[in-house]
């Protein structure tokens, strides 16, 4: 799709955080992801369409439930319920992102096997590498660290509607791209609830 009214939403979506990618009138996989976290902290069923439901979200949007009310003014925050991040700046949304957390299905890597599991809590972010990653589980794209080198914020090319990741909080790429940009990599409050 392209065309006026996907620029209209693109803009709608950019003025409310979801980040659409370019403002260019193309219904890219970039507007898709902010759709999903758009319906996602709606109560909306996630859906790759624009139905008369989400018309009158946008309309009269819901902000994203608040996870840690005193968590402070800058702080990250993924709901693992809905599947969405919030970056939070002076206490303002800054940021709304789908994300895609532990799976729940048994794996197997060279290291060995487990279940996978993302960890609820109260963290910090500890650093950030640049680029592609390559860990024990696979690659992560600009991760920044919230527990050692091992669990972190980052991007993939596989962000799908289900919980997929091996604990990690996945991203889509081109949030990725500058998300380490908009807050310290060490230090900041990440609040993971379930």
């Amino acid at each position: 799709m392209r065309g006026r009214d996907v620029r209209l939403l693109q803009k709608r979506l950019a003025a409310l955080k979801y980040y659409p990618g370019r403002v260019n009138g193309r219904f890219g996989s970039n507007t898709l992801e902010a759709v999903w976290a758009f319906q996602e902290t709606q109560g909306l069923h996630p859906r790759s369409a624009v139905d008369s439901e989400m018309q009158r979200a946008l309309a009269s949007p819901l902000r994203p439930k608040v996870l840690v009310r005193h968590g402070g003014r800058l702080r990250v925050e993924v709901n693992m319920k809905d599947q969405v991040l919030v970056l939070y700046k002076r206490n303002h949304v800054a940021l709304v992102s789908h994300v895609s957390t532990a799976g729940g299905r048994y794996f197997c890597s060279v290291n060995g096997c487990g279940d996978p599991v993302t960890p609820t809590g109260n963290f910090t972010t500890l650093g950030f590498m640049p680029g592609w990653v390559t860990v024990p589980l696979g690659e992560m794209y600009n991760p920044v660290f919230f527990i050692g080198t091992i669990y972190a914020i980052h991007g993939d090319t596989d962000v799908p509607l289900r919980p997929a990741s091996h604990g990690c909080v996945r991203i889509p790429l081109d949030i990725a791209a500058f998300f380490h940009n908009l807050l310290p990599t060490t230090g900041t409050p990440v609040y993971i609830r379930d």
